[in-house]
Formats: structure tokens, C-alpha cells, sequence
């Protein structure tokens, strides 16, 4: 499991593997104390106990989207959140508000749901020179494209010398962009069953790359951001295929 890092205003940041939630939720309430009370975030859920202790569970794509009425002609379910439970926002919150019993109540059980359901995603990997697109369906890479392009480096050279190879650099640069804007549209615009984007790398980059007038629906979904990913390969985009559904939990206890 991914080392907690210190949090902003106190307590730590543990990244957790959706499967591995029951169990982290019954050793906080072990070290902390029971009844856990439960509250709704916008993406996820606080669960706070007797002693004092917190625990910010934050889903990556937040809770699932709540299904269409029908009330509007043509309207439609998001896709975003079609878990195979068919949890809905409104049955997490009411769950949640209920559920002051420890970690096995239907409180816990909407977490956890939204957590583990299985969406697919698009992943979006640019720094210079190269980039990496894929498709994943919940954890799994089933879908991807790498490619590698020459950026020249800085120079040290002044004057008109330096200028020219400013020139080149960005002409390089703008080359590379649009090859993965060229495998992003090919990739992603494909794929109408999309319910997020995980975006890593160099955020210039991406912007320019989701700039792209053929990625309008794709930078239009939810997105997660992991802007300290590696070098983009397919290896990279198998790991991102994991690390994107993590939970991030924010922890603070007594005397933190």
C-alpha cells in the first residue's frame, strides 16, 4: 500500500485500494471506538469517531450520478456511476444519515459500492516528447496506444542561434501535442460508453492536447488527475488503470 502523506491543516493522506476499504473502515473503528457517525461529502463520506478521530473518505469520481426521471424529453441516464448495485446519490445520502453503527451498516455498504463499482475510463498520459492513451474498464487496461516523439532539449547558445532552436523546440513540441491529440480522438471518441478521464502528466500539455475540437465530449467528463505519474509506456497506463480508483482517505486523530 502507497505511503500516508501529511495533509494540509493536519492529519494524513492514505491512498487505499477500493477492495481493502471494509477491512481499513473495521481496524479504524477497532483503534477509535464504536458507533461511528456517518455524514455525506460531496464525493464520499466522514466517518467520525467517539474518541475524536475522522476519517475523510474521498471517492475518486465522487458518488455515482442519480438516474434519469423521464420527466424531460430525450433525457437520459448519466453514465457516470452506473454501478452494478445501482446505488444512486440519493440512496447513499439517506443510507449514510442512517447508519450510526459501526461499519456494517447501509451507510458502509453505499461507500463501498461506489467505490469498487467498475467504470470504464479513459487515460490520458503527455509530458514532452511523449505520451500514452488508453482505455481502462475498472482496473483493467483493454485498450492503449504509446508513442514517443523527438523534442529537442534546451541550449545554452545565445542570440539568433538560440532563437532558431527555440523555433525547432516549439515546432517539435507542437508535432508531438498533436500526435497525441491524433490517438486521444482515434482512442477516446470511440468509446461512448466513457463515464470519466484520467489525466497524468504535464498540464500544459493536456490542455493543449484536450483542446482539440474532436476531445469537446471527452474533456467534458469528470475527471482524475494524477500529475506525478512517470514516463508515459503501457506499463505506466497499467498502473494508472489501478492507482485512478484508489480511495483517498484523510485521516486525523487525537492530537494530530
Amino acid at each position: 500500500m502507497p505511503k500516508p502523506r501529511p495533509a494540509a491543516g493536519g492529519g494524513r493522506w492514505i491512498p487505499l485500494d477500493p477492495a481493502r476499504l471494509p477491512r481499513w473502515l473495521d481496524g479504524f473503528a477497532d483503534r477509535h471506538g464504536a458507533p461511528l457517525a456517518w455524514s455525506r461529502i460531496p464525493d464520499g463520506a466522514v466517518a467520525s469517531a467517539p474518541d475524536g478521530a475522522r476519517a475523510e473518505c474521498h471517492l475518486p469520481f465522487g458518488w455515482p450520478a442519480e438516474p434519469a426521471t423521464g420527466d424531460e424529453p430525450g433525457t437520459t441516464a448519466p453514465v457516470l456511476g452506473a454501478g452494478p448495485a445501482g446505488t444512486s446519490s440519493t440512496d447513499g445520502a439517506s443510507a449514510l444519515g442512517a447508519d450510526s453503527a459501526g461499519t456494517s451498516g447501509a451507510g458502509v455498504a453505499a461507500l463501498v459500492a461506489a467505490a469498487v463499482a467498475t467504470r470504464r475510463v479513459g487515460l490520458l498520459l503527455v509530458r514532452r516528447g511523449a505520451h500514452a492513451v488508453g482505455v481502462a474498464d475498472g482496473d483493467r487496461l483493454v485498450t492503449s496506444k504509446v508513442d514517443t516523439r523527438y523534442v529537442q532539449g534546451r541550449t545554452a547558445a545565445g542570440g539568433w542561434s538560440q532563437q532558431r532552436f527555440a523555433r525547432r523546440r516549439d515546432k517539435q513540441t507542437r508535432e508531438s501535442t498533436e500526435a497525441a491529440a491524433d490517438h486521444a480522438a482515434r482512442l477516446l471518441s470511440s468509446e461512448p460508453t466513457l463515464s470519466g478521464l484520467v489525466l497524468g502528466g504535464d498540464r500544459a500539455l493536456l490542455s493543449a492536447v484536450l483542446d482539440d475540437p474532436r476531445l469537446r465530449p471527452v474533456a467534458a467528463l469528470p475527471r482524475v488527475e494524477l500529475p506525478d505519474v512517470p514516463e508515459p509506456r503501457r506499463a505506466t497506463l497499467v498502473e494508472v488503470a489501478r492507482r485512478y480508483r484508489e480511495v483517498r482517505i484523510r485521516l486525523t486523530e487525537p492530537g494530530d
